[in-house]
């Protein structure tokens, strides 16, 4: 089989990366939009590390370029020849640009049960309609927001008592099992000359 080269992209504390490895994933590549600790989880396992920074780019103002940072960020990643890229926390919204160079080999995690409760608050969204299950997601990520196919869902029930802090706690936990598991999965099948997308269908309560 083919080796598939892996790039995960990451904003923050890299603990979803570092889930990714304690599985056995071999990553090839970690990119983020800004200094964070997910770089260093990487240079400590020896993966190639990238920082694409977005104050390059007008940073977190009005001003930022989102076209021309997408563009770098795509240039970089297909001059190191990436196969599937997977989201980890990645705090910046790229344009269509990206996914049209990587056609459904974009991965995403959500800490919710899509369709229901797109966007960046969906654990507090959960709580305040009142849900009495929540969970995580992993599906193929397109040009719209939480939107695309969807791989892999795992309930987690919602306690009386949570908060949006108690209840994301445990999404993460599930999260970082379920997700290693579908990238394994995607990757053995793109290895076998099949898309993402023909891993969907499990959906698992917890």
């Amino acid at each position: 089989m083919v080796p598939i080269r892996l790039c995960v992209l990451v904003s923050g504390s890299g603990t979803i990366l570092e889930a990714m490895l304690n599985a056995g994933l071999e990553v090839t590549l970690v990119a983020a939009d800004r200094p964070c600790r997910g770089l260093d989880v990487a240079r400590a396992a020896g993966i190639t590390a990238l920082l694409v920074d977005r104050e390059k780019f007008g940073g977190f103002t009005a001003s930022f370029d989102r076209e021309a940072y997408t563009a770098e960020l795509t240039r970089l990643l297909s001059e190191d020849r990436v196969d599937l890229v997977a989201m980890a926390g990645f705090g910046t919204i790229v344009t269509g640009t990206f996914h049209r160079v990587f056609p459904g080999r974009v991965l995403n995690t959500h800490p919710a049960l899509l369709p229901d409760f797109k966007g960046w608050h969906a654990v507090r969204a959960t709580l305040a309609a009142g849900a009495t299950v929540s969970g995580c997601t992993v599906h193929v990520a397109t040009e719209e927001l939480d939107d695309g196919p969807i791989l892999a869902q795992r309930r987690v029930e919602v306690f009386t008592d949570d908060d949006e802090s108690s209840l994301h706690e445990r999404i993460k936990t599930v999260e970082r099992a379920l997700y290693p598991e579908v990238i394994a999965r995607v990757m053995a099948s793109l290895a076998q000359g099949f898309e993402p997308e023909s891993v969907a269908g499990t959906i698992e309560e917890i």
